[in-house]
């Protein structure tokens, strides 16, 4: 259920590191919590992101939340269907449902991330 490659924040989202890049998405865990969605606002291309504040907002039927970054760094790419098909991003939250690819600022961050088997002691609670 939880990748284990992946990197993991106690807000639900999740990093991928793909060489200097981190692939930022929601787990599955972050979708279920928030039922449909409805809307994504993500930041633009060479915007700054930092290590634990918002970069976006995600909004579902039941609430808006704020995406918080798993780590610093410049967006250099923004997932354009997920602003288009919102609805579709909890059917492959892993996969096609990415929403920012970031160029690494400071990889020492990493480390403050949980792993798999971190992020899923967290959710069972």
């Amino acid at each position: 259920m939880v990748p284990e490659e992946l990197k993991y924040t106690d807000t639900h989202e999740w990093l991928r590191i793909d060489g200097e890049y981190g692939i930022v998405g929601v787990t599955q865990y972050g979708f279920e919590k928030l039922g449909d969605v409805v809307y994504v606002e993500l930041p633009d291309v060479g915007s700054k992101v930092k290590q634990g504040e918002a970069f976006g907002v995600i909004e579902s039927v039941k609430a808006a939340v704020d995406l918080i970054a798993p780590i610093s760094g410049t967006v250099e790419e923004v997932n354009e269907s997920a602003k288009k098909s919102p609805e579709n991003l909890p059917k492959d939250p892993y996969g096609e449902s990415w929403l920012i690819k970031v160029r690494i600022e400071n990889p020492s961050e990493i480390e403050k991330l949980l792993t798999n088997n971190a992020y899923e002691e967290l959710i069972k609670e």
